[in-house]
């Protein structure tokens, strides 16, 4: 897939009825021939729209205005490349937690968590939130996740957490104003309702943060996964996160995950992670496939707005 095909695909896939000025903003630079050649420069992880849209904004470059973003981008290339190459997108929605929590609840309590691409751990707290299926509330923390969840019967109650544990080969601290501003920049631009709930996990986390181990998703979780108290059910788990990883370490730890004790709680792109067998995609937005120890459940929305259960 070219760039210019990839910022179309997310366009029509992920920001359409999503983010007007991130649809926008997608089909602009799939059209403009300068900036397709700045970022076919760069290594093909580094072009991605989410990354490229939440330096600019970073950095306080427009996104409203193709014409501007255009300019802006042109102007500043040499520190916009900087920050691509030494970033990622490391979106840390706590809102997934709503997809993972039916999962969760139904596991022998009580839970040792250990998160594959923490980032700044927030998904390490499904026992903090409070949830909001329909007319069906669960939990009374905050903030409250919304899910709109078809074929499921939500649960009746938290996880119990006992131990929770990430690892990133660049984990973030919330109680650091630059790294929490890096996540508020990879908030999409008209999403002020995400934007206080990572205010509200993020002091969540700040409160009683987790253990997060920088390292690499193959050679170091062994070793983190062993740090588990015994008498509690390890759950090793990951979102939106194996497409950033080359096919071939992707492989290694499919086949690594497997041979740890525990389970293991997938969710991503098809594409990324596929299943045979699958049903057909409730629409035509991007989706992740929930699955439990390498059987699909459901299908989910990347900020955990929507699942599909398989039944």
């Amino acid at each position: 897939m070219t760039t210019a095909e990839a910022y179309v695909e997310f366009a029509q896939r992920e920001a359409h009825g999503v983010s007007p000025t991130y649809e926008r903003l997608s089909y602009a630079v799939a059209d403009d021939h300068a900036l397709l050649a700045l970022l076919d420069a760069l290594p093909p992880a580094k072009r991605q729209p989410n990354l490229l849209f939440g330096v600019v904004r970073w950095l306080g470059g427009p996104v409203d205005d193709p014409a501007a973003f255009h300019d802006y981008v042109l102007a500043h290339w040499p520190v916009i490349d900087t920050e691509l190459k030494r970033r990622a997108t490391q979106t840390n929605e706590a809102g997934r937690c709503a997809v993972l929590l039916p999962v969760l609840a139904a596991l022998p309590q009580p839970l040792a968590l250990l998160e594959v691409g923490a980032s700044a751990g927030l998904c390490l707290y499904p026992d903090r939130y409070a949830y909001r299926y329909g007319e069906h509330q669960v939990g009374d923390g905050v903030p409250i996740l919304e899910c709109a969840a078809s074929g499921l019967t939500p649960p009746g109650r938290v996880p119990q957490v006992v131990w929770r544990a990430g690892l990133d080969l660049n984990p973030l601290d919330v109680t650091d104003p630059d790294d929490v501003s890096w996540l508020d920049a990879l908030i999409w631009p008209e999403h002020a309702h995400r934007r206080s709930r990572l205010r509200a996990a993020a002091a969540v986390a700040a409160a009683d943060p987790p253990l997060l181990v920088r390292g690499d998703l193959v050679d170091d979780l062994p070793a983190l996964a062993a740090r588990a108290p015994a008498d509690a059910t390890l759950v090793i788990f990951h979102t939106s996160v194996l497409y950033q990883v080359p096919a071939a370490r992707r492989d290694a730890f499919v086949r690594l995950v497997g041979e740890l004790p525990g389970h293991w709680i997938a969710n991503e792109a098809p594409e990324v992670l596929p299943y045979e067998g699958l049903p057909d995609l409730p629409d035509a937005a991007l989706h992740n496939v929930l699955a439990l120890d390498g059987k699909p459940l459901a299908w989910t929305r990347g900020h955990g707005q929507a699942m599909t259960w398989f039944g």
